[in-house]
Formats: C-alpha cells, sequence, structure tokens
C-alpha cells in the first residue's frame, strides 16, 4: 500500500473515534487503542526516518516492534527543535507549529499535513470539556493572535473555536508582548450591554497581568454576564515572576464575577494533536485548584514514568509520556519534562519546575492538594 492510501486509511480511523467521542461518547477500549497505536509506530518507523534512527538505538524496528501502546519509545519534546519529525515532506505541511525555545534557546516546529486531525480533536475536546452546556459564547481572547503570529497553536486553536463556536464578535487582546487592556475593558463592556456571555481564552501570565492592571487602574470588578467562563492554559514557562494557579483563580473569580468552576484549565503542548482539561462534569470540588483532575479524549493516553522510562504505579509523581493517535504524521508517543501522578479518576499534572525532587517518591491525594 501506498504512503498516500496508508496516510488516508489511518486519518479515516483517527477521525472515526474523534467523530464517536464527540457525538456520541463512544469511548476506546485497550485493545482498540493498541491496535491503533502501534499501526502508527509502525507507519512512523517506515516513514519518519529521524524518529526510526532514534527508535532502532532503543532496539526497536519494523523486525521488533512493542507489544502495547505503553512501550512505544517516546521522542523527548526537545527532538523537535533538533530534527524535522515528520513522515512527510515539510514543504507540503497544511499547519506548523512553533515549539517553545526557554530551555535551548533554540525553538522548533511540530509539522502537520493535515488540518483535519487537529481541527476535529480541538473542537472535540473543547466541547466536551468546556462547552458541556453547548453555549454561543463571545470570545475574548488574551492569546497570541493568529494574524500576527500564524505559528503559535493556542492562536490557531481559539481562532477555530471562535469561528465555529462564537457569536461572530471576537476581540484579540495581544499585539507582540503588549497588552491592549483598554480594547478588553470595552468588549468586556460591550458583551455586558449586549447581556451575552463570554469566555476568556488566556494565558496564566495574560491573566494575571490583566489582574494586576485593573488593580492599577483601581477598576475593582468587570463582572461577567451569567453564563461567562474562562479558558486558562498554563504560561508562566520562562517568567520571572510566578502566581499559584489558586490565587490567581480567586483573584480572577473575585474580579469578573464568577464561581471558580467557571475556569477550566487546559493541559496541551506544541508537540501535540490534541489536549487535557480539568474534568469538572458532575466532580465534587477539588480541595485546592491544583489538585484538580484532568481528563483527555480517548485517543490520547499518556503514562508516568522514573527516570529510567519505566512505568510508575497509580499516586507516585514522574514524568508525563503521552501517546497522541492523532499525532499521525510526527511522533505517536512524546516525552515530556512536565510532572504528573495518575490517579484512578484523572491525571493531575504538577508542572515542569516546582517538585523535581519528587519524581518517584510516593504523594498522595491530600499531600498533593496542599501542593501550592
Amino acid at each position: 500500500m501506498s504512503y498516500a492510501a496508508q496516510s488516508r486509511e489511518l486519518d479515516a480511523e483517527i477521525l472515526r473515534i474523534v467523530d464517536a467521542w464527540h457525538h456520541h461518547g463512544r469511548s476506546v477500549d485497550a485493545d482498540e487503542f493498541d491496535e491503533l497505536a502501534l499501526r502508527i509506530f509502525a507507519y512512523q518507523l517506515e516513514y519518519n526516518r529521524p524518529y526510526a534512527r532514534y527508535c532502532a538505538s532503543l532496539g526497536f524496528s519494523s523486525a521488533r516492534l512493542p507489544q502495547s501502546w505503553e512501550a512505544i519509545p517516546a521522542v523527548p519534546a526537545d527532538a523537535f527543535k533538533d530534527a524535522t519529525l515528520t513522515t512527510f515532506d515539510p514543504a507540503r505541511s497544511a499547519l506548523a507549529f512553533e515549539t517553545s525555545g526557554t530551555t535551548s534557546g533554540k525553538g522548533g516546529r511540530h509539522y502537520m499535513e493535515t488540518r483535519a486531525l487537529y481541527d476535529a480533536a480541538l473542537l472535540a475536546g473543547f466541547d466536551r470539556f468546556v462547552l458541556a452546556d453547548q453555549a454561543q459564547l463571545r470570545y475574548l481572547n488574551l492569546v497570541p493572535n493568529p494574524s500576527e503570529r500564524p505559528e503559535s497553536s493556542l492562536g490557531y486553536m481559539m481562532q477555530q473555536v471562535s469561528l465555529h463556536r462564537g457569536d461572530g464578535q471576537t476581540g484579540w487582546y495581544l499585539r507582540g508582548n503588549d497588552l491592549l487592556f483598554d480594547a478588553f475593558v470595552a468588549d468586556v463592556e460591550g458583551a455586558v450591554n449586549d447581556a451575552r456571555a463570554v469566555c476568556i481564552a488566556t494565558t496564566a501570565f495574560a491573566l494575571a497581568h490583566v489582574l494586576e492592571e485593573m488593580e492599577r487602574r483601581g477598576i475593582a470588578r468587570l463582572a461577567l454576564p451569567r453564563g461567562s467562563r474562562a479558558m486558562e492554559t498554563g504560561g508562566f514557562k520562562g517568567r520571572a515572576r510566578v502566581v499559584a494557579r489558586d490565587e490567581l483563580y480567586a483573584r480572577a473569580c473575585e474580579r469578573f464575577d464568577i464561581p471558580s468552576e467557571a475556569i477550566v484549565a487546559e493541559y496541551g503542548m506544541t508537540e501535540l494533536t490534541s489536549q487535557y482539561y480539568d474534568d469538572l462534569r458532575g466532580a465534587a470540588p477539588a480541595q485546592t485548584v491544583a489538585a484538580r483532575r484532568k481528563a483527555a479524549p480517548p485517543w490520547l493516553r499518556s503514562r508516568v514514568v522514573d527516570p529510567s522510562g519505566k512505568p510508575l504505579p497509580h499516586g507516585v509523581v514522574g514524568a508525563l509520556v503521552h501517546v497522541d493517535l492523532a499525532n499521525r504524521s510526527s511522533c505517536v508517543a512524546v516525552a515530556t519534562e512536565d510532572l504528573g501522578v495518575q490517579f484512578d479518576d484523572g491525571l493531575v499534572v504538577i508542572g515542569r519546575d516546582s517538585g523535581a525532587s519528587l519524581r518517584g517518591c510516593s504523594l498522595d491525594a491530600e499531600t498533593l492538594a496542599a501542593r501550592p
């Protein structure tokens, strides 16, 4: 079978899984996930030469394949900065998102052969975890504007959400390193006058900046219309000043007059096609925002590993490795520097730097909930 035929077949299967979950709530059982993940891995060994060389150095080849998705070799996220990790000629890419360069000072790119997988995955996850009530919102985006930064995966994501789920009026309030605060306030007031609920999509750093500017200008409150919410995406990495998420959310709730459960944290990476979200659907409130469990769509699974790459049991902190079936045209398995812990009811992401010494140490839910 040709490359084009194999790619079409895999994409059709992945899209079928996405659609079945998105519109019918169908999950993916262990055998189905294993079979497709291993088939995608074998395909990538054939067509993604840098990844194949890396896997060969670990003893894997088309003649020696892993037995389950948990054994698929994960390429380090930093490898996207050092190699072009694609199954196709990147000159034909439909999307090319720039990865962070904060660790080595050098950025990389995640090339995608088709928009279809990315668009389907992002809308399915957003609908399930942010728009469970199917609300049509006005999107006020404190994230990079794709017209200025087309290489931003977050900007592209919110452009698609705003286009397909919004009310036709979308705001963008970051221009380079500048916050367009006056425009943001004017659009919040416009939404209030229109009685239109909004979704503020924001990095943690941008949200902190807005709250500080409100305080500096003596604006005690910008009460959002009922049904409004926020999606927070992290983003203090590389910043000199960090605000604990519990503190950030408490201040945002007070300033915008929204409940804590109206703020949903998204966890994603440029090197992945799919995202995790806080899973607040019918769940009892966590002791702290930091202890919230995150859930992923069924085509994205993660394992927590020790420094040698060995899987760790639930309740033990380690590094996160993600297997994303929607990464068909790059690398299906990606190893991160993020720390996390798996529980029966979901994943808790701890972060990259703080708590690094806890890797491989037992940590129960009560201890974790007390972490800043």
